[in-house]
C-alpha cells in the first residue's frame, strides 16, 4: 500500500482553523477591552464577524469535507475518515478531477455507487514544488489512466 494522500491534512482541517478563529477572537477581545465598543467603532466586530463566517463556509467548503488519508492498494483505494474507512475499487470510480491551483490542492472522485463518504471523495495529495502553474498532478494522472484501464472490466 503506498499513501497518495498528503501529510498536512491533518494542518488544513485542525490547525489552521484553530489559528484561524483563535486570532479573530483575539482581535476581538482585544478590540473589547481596548474601548472600541465605547468609542463608536464597531467596525472592530463587523470585520471580524465577516471573517469568521466567511472563514467558515470556505473552509466548509473547500477543506473540512477532505478524507484524511488514501492509500492505493494497486485495484482499489483505501479511504480512511477520522475511524471510519472504506475499500473504494478502481472500476467503482466514474471520475477523476484534479484542482491543483488552490491551496490545499484536491483531487475528487465522483462514484459509480455512492460509498461510505458519499458519491464524491475528495483529498489533497502530496504538495510538490512546481515553478509551472498548469503542471499536472502526478497522482491525479495516474489515477485517470487506471480507472479508465478498470472501467472496461465495469459493465456500462
Amino acid at each position: 500500500m503506498k499513501k497518495i494522500s498528503s501529510g498536512s491534512t491533518v494542518f488544513y482541517k485542525k490547525v489552521f482553523p484553530l489559528i484561524w478563529f483563535g486570532l479573530l477572537a483575539f482581535f476581538v477581545a482585544t478590540a473589547v477591552t481596548g474601548g472600541a465598543i465605547e468609542n463608536g467603532q464597531w467596525m472592530f466586530l463587523v470585520m471580524p464577524a465577516f471573517m469568521a463566517v466567511f472563514g467558515f463556509f470556505l473552509m466548509k467548503k473547500l477543506v473540512w469535507d477532505l478524507v484524511d488519508e488514501v492509500h492505493d492498494c494497486g485495484d482499489s483505494l483505501l479511504v480512511r475518515k477520522g475511524s471510519e474507512q472504506e475499500r473504494i475499487a478502481l472500476s467503482n470510480i466514474m471520475n477523476v478531477s484534479a484542482s491543483t491551483n488552490m491551496n490545499p490542492p484536491r483531487i475528487t472522485l465522483r462514484l459509480v455507487r455512492p460509498g461510505r463518504f458519499g458519491a464524491d471523495v475528495s483529498f489533497s495529495p502530496p504538495s510538490r514544488v512546481s515553478f509551472n502553474p498548469f503542471a499536472k498532478n502526478p497522482v491525479a494522472e495516474d489515477l485517470m489512466v487506471r480507472v479508465d484501464k478498470a472501467r472496461v472490466g465495469r459493465a456500462v
